[in-house]
Order: C-alpha cells, then sequence, then structure tokens
C-alpha cells in the first residue's frame, strides 16, 4: 500500500474501473461527495416510508428466497436482517486475497451510492471506513452462483458485525477485535441494511474490474513479443499493410496493424527483401485479426463491467424520485458473463498462437535458426524443454476457455432456477491470464535469444528495440544449459506489475521511465 494513498471522491458515476483497481491495490481511500449522500438519505426515505405502513417489498417487508411469500412482522424486522447475512455465510475454500476482497468492497460501496440499494446512511459511510481503515473482512472464496454474490457478501458482512474474521495490518485476527484495534464499532442494522449489504454482485464486478486492468496491461506485453518475435523470424511485413486490412476491416484488425508498425518503425523489416517467405505460417501472419479480435472482445468486457459497476443491480431497487420500490431482475449477470466468457475464447486464441509462434522459432526448418536456438550445440538442450511448459500452459488455457456459466441447478426450492456463475467466470478469466501472461514471458525470452542468433539486435524497430533491452535486463542470452524458469518467472512478474514502454518515437523515453527497476540494469 502507499504511503500516502490518493482519495476517490464518489460521486456521478459512483466509479471507475480504474478507481477500483487504486483502492483495492494501491489502498486508495474514498471520500463521501454530498451528491452520493443526498442521493443515499432521498433512497433512505422510501424504504422508511415503506416499512412505517407495512407495504409489501422484498427484502425489507418480506423473506428472502423461497420465504418471499412469507410477510416480516413489524417488531421483526431489524432481527431479519441481522439473521440476514449470517444464514448466508455459507462459503468455503481458499480466503479472497486482500486486494479482491478491497476491490468488493469498493464495488459494493460504488453500487450503494447509486441509490438504488436504499441502505441507511450510517451503514453506507460504515463500510467506507471499514475500507479507509483497512479492515478486510476473511471471505472464503467458492459458494456464490452468480445471482447476487451472496456468500461473499455475507462473510464481509458478518465481519463487520464482529462475527468470523478479518485481516488488519497483516494479521488475522477474530472481527470483533480487528473492529476494536481499527477504531471501528460494529454494524448497527436497520430494516433492508442486511439485504442491503449481500444483494449485489459486488465479487464479480470487482473480479472484473482487476482483470480488465491486467489484461490491458498484458495485451500491450503480448504485442510487444508478438513484434519481437516478427523480427527475430524475419516476417513478410504486408500482412499488416493497411491496404490489405481495409479490404475485409474485421473488428480491430486494422488498429492492431497499426500498433504492429509503430512497434516496428525503424526497423530493417522495412527494408526490400528483408522478408524469408512470402507468405508466412498463420500464427505469424494472422495476427492483426486475432489480436484485433481480442482487443474487441476486451473493449466488450470493459463496458459490461463499467454498466454493471456505475449502475444499482439491487432487487428490490429503490427509485427515490418515484417513491417506489420495485422488484425486478437487474442481478442477473447474463450479458456481463457472456462478454467475460467471449473474452476468455479470445485470449485462448492468442495463447494457441503465441504457443505456435514459439515452437517455430526454435524449429530449423522453419525458422532457419539451430534447433530449440542453442548456441552450444546440439548435445546441449537450449529451449528444448520449454516446449513442453509452453504446451502445458496452452492445454490449460484451452481448457479454462470452456464455458462455466451455462444455468446451474436450481436453488431456493425451485424458485431460482437460473443463474450466470459469474464468478467462476471471472475466476477462470484470472486463471487464463496468469497463463498467458508467462506464455508472453516465454516468447519473449525465446525472440530475444533468436534475435541474438540472428544477429539483428541492433537492426530492431523503436518498440521492439525496447522490448529486447527489457529483456536483456532481466535475463541473460542462454549459452550453457541452466534452469530457465526462474527467468520466465521473472519476466512475468515485470509483465504483470509495470506497463510496457509505449512505441513511437515521441513515447520511448517516457514509456521507459514507467519501468523502475527494469532499465537499466542486470538480471538478478
Amino acid at each position: 500500500m502507499s504511503n500516502h494513498p490518493a482519495t476517490i471522491v464518489l460521486k456521478t458515476p459512483p466509479a471507475s474501473i480504474e478507481d477500483i483497481v487504486a483502492i483495492a491495490r494501491e489502498g486508495a481511500r474514498i471520500e463521501i461527495s454530498p451528491a452520493v449522500e443526498q442521493r443515499i438519505v432521498a433512497a433512505r426515505a422510501v424504504v422508511d416510508r415503506y416499512a412505517e405502513l407495512n407495504l409489501p417489498a422484498y427484502g425489507l417487508t418480506t423473506g428472502l428466497g423461497a420465504g418471499v411469500e412469507t410477510r416480516l412482522k413489524a417488531d421483526d424486522l431489524v432481527a431479519f436482517q441481522i439473521r440476514v447475512p449470517q444464514a448466508r455465510a455459507v462459503g468455503v475454500g481458499c480466503a479472497l486475497s486482500r486486494e479482491a476482497v478491497r476491490a468488493m468492497i469498493a464495488v459494493r460501496v460504488a453500487g450503494m451510492a447509486a441509490g438504488g440499494a436504499g441502505v441507511s446512511l450510517s451503514i453506507f459511510k460504515a463500510l467506507v471506513a471499514a475500507l479507509n481503515a483497512g479492515f478486510h473482512p476473511v471471505v472464503p472464496s467458492l459458494g456464490s452462483i452468480g445471482a447476487a454474490d451472496l456468500a461473499p457478501l455475507a462473510h464481509m458482512g458478518c465481519a463487520l458485525l464482529g462475527h468470523g474474521e478479518a485481516e488488519l495490518d497483516g494479521e488475522v485476527m477474530p472481527a470483533q477485535a480487528a473492529l476494536e484495534k481499527a477504531g471501528l464499532t460494529p454494524l448497527d442494522l436497520g430494516p433492508k441494511d442486511g439485504h442491503a449489504l449481500i444483494g449485489a454482485n459486488s465479487l464479480s464486478v470487482s473480479q472484473a474490474c482487476l482483470l480488465v486492468h491486467d489484461i490491458e496491461r498484458l495485451f500491450d506485453w503480448s504485442l510487444l513479443a508478438v513484434a519481437l518475435n516478427f523480427e527475430a523470424f524475419r516476417v513478410n511485413i504486408t500482412a499488416f499493410d493497411d491496404r490489405a486490412l481495409a479490404a475485409r476491416p474485421a473488428f480491430g484488425q486494422r488498429a492492431v496493424a497499426a500498433r504492429l508498425r509503430d512497434i516496428l518503425s525503424g526497423s530493417l523489416l522495412f527494408a526490400e527483401g528483408a522478408a524469408r517467405r512470402l507468405q508466412d505460417p498463420l500464427s505469424y501472419r494472422c495476427v492483426p485479426q486475432v489480436w484485433g479480435a481480442l482487443s474487441h472482445a476486451i473493449a466488450e468486457a470493459r463496458e459490461a463491467t463499467l454498466i454493471e459497476l456505475t449502475s444499482s443491480g439491487d432487487n428490490p431497487v429503490v427509485l427515490a424520485s418515484e417513491g417506489l420500490i420495485l422488484s425486478h431482475a437487474n442481478f442477473d449477470l447474463t450479458a456481463f458473463v457472456l462478454a467475460w466468457e467471449r473474452l476468455g475464447q479470445a485470449l485462448a486464441h492468442c495463447a494457441a498462437a503465441t504457443a505456435y509462434r514459439t515452437m517455430k522459432i526454435m524449429s530449423p526448418g522453419i525458422s532457419d535458426l539451430p534447433r530449440f536456438l542453442t548456441t552450444t550445440g546440439q548435445n546441449r538442450a537450449g529451449f528444448a524443454t520449454v516446449q513442453k511448459t509452453v504446451s502445458a500452459l496452452e492445454a490449460e488455457i484451452r481448457h479454462l476457455a470452456l464455458p462455466v456459466s451455462l444455468t446451474p441447478i436450481p436453488v431456493a426450492d425451485g424458485l431460482e432456477d437460473q443463474a450466470s456463475m459469474a464468478p467462476r467466470v471471472l475466476a477462470k478469466t484470472g486463471a487464463i491470464v496468469e497463463r498467458l501472461r508467462y506464455l508472453v514471458a516465454i516468447e519473449l525470452v525465446t525472440s530475444a535469444q533468436a534475435t541474438d542468433l540472428r544477429g539483428v539486435a541492433d537492426q530492431l524497430g523503436t518498440g521492439t528495440g525496447d522490448a529486447y533491452r527489457i529483456v536483456r535486463s532481466l535475463v541473460e542470452p542462454v549459452g550453457e544449459d541452466r534452469a530457465l524458469g526462474p527467468d520466465f518467472m521473472r519476466l512475468a512478474k515485470a509483465i504483470e506489475n509495470s506497463a510496457p514502454p509505449a512505441s513511437g518515437q515521441t513515447a520511448r523515453q517516457t514509456s521507459l521511465n514507467r519501468l523502475p527497476g527494469l532499465l537499466p540494469g542486470k538480471p538478478a
């Protein structure tokens, strides 16, 4: 966490993806604007009126799920809200990471700030105070089917009530003790407040926010890896000539090709006769099409995530301007999930192409380079066994890209018979990203080695030259056989934590300054 965290002011719209990332990973604090307070108070007035008049409202004057037909007595409204998170704290499995919990709380706060939850202002402020104090409930990762993330948010709510466990300053302790140490008091729930805590898809949306950030960064690094492989392989640049791509302008392909031309600007690949072939293998030639499809899928997933982040999916929704509480199904994430399933499959296509290119750059019959990129003869392994890691990663990604979002078995006595499985979709997409990051690191290392063997390290383009120097600042050329796993892990960590250098002459020096600790330097 930063020693001087930024402050995110909740206003209209409530938050951005970048805000959630800053809160989760950089310790940014939340400040509530007067407009948000007014929105919360106006919605709460509608809830109070419904409770006073004993009007039917799901989760306020009635039970939840299969208990929707059960009307609550006036003297049970508050006690019921206390029971709501306790009865739904049924999660199992490994605990969510600290950043995942922070993101989940921040997304729930953003959803409440939209005004549809009808939560008490005191409870809303208590969530913000807990997050700002670094109070992090211990939340099991499994148990939600994506029709509101009830179980994860229930564990969050229980900890804020003083039950269960929480992490504070790196130490896990009983939640009550953590509240006291943080200078916080247990929540004092009123009517509807318990339901407002849990009735949202905050885990799913928070995972999406973090993944959008990670995938967009990995996309940029992957293009650098592609381009450096292009240099080492000596591709034919007509594959990303805009005149050819304009003949059938599929989603994203012209923009990706323009990025590649920018990264390769100044390369001798643009010289007459630089290409070794008239047409290269498809994993090289189809990069604009495949990465263009990925860029389109990323944009769609980002848009779907923003809709969920900046809106109210609470059921029922409080419409302060109308003075109404309406039941609905806006918690259903089918559109959101389909965007993320598609993105996972787009990532898998890019993973396959990355794996194929990595294999081909090692093959003398295709690359005209020494087998397995060894510089010391065929009695050395070179990168031979790296192919097994590449194959394993690609196979796992292909499996993870299979859909998991088709409707699970009905619950709530059959009343809730459709759900999106959103948390698992996002979890498997995260696993895809982790594995693809390793594949990109491997392609960068093998391409740098191939560049050395080809003897073109001094003929690279602006962006590919930067990529080559980054690799060489972390990974030495492979001569005698050595353990390469640590090299890949080190570069993958740099990819995860650092923005890549921007391509183009004017951006070069500024972008390199964004990679502290990477340039200049030597391998650890």
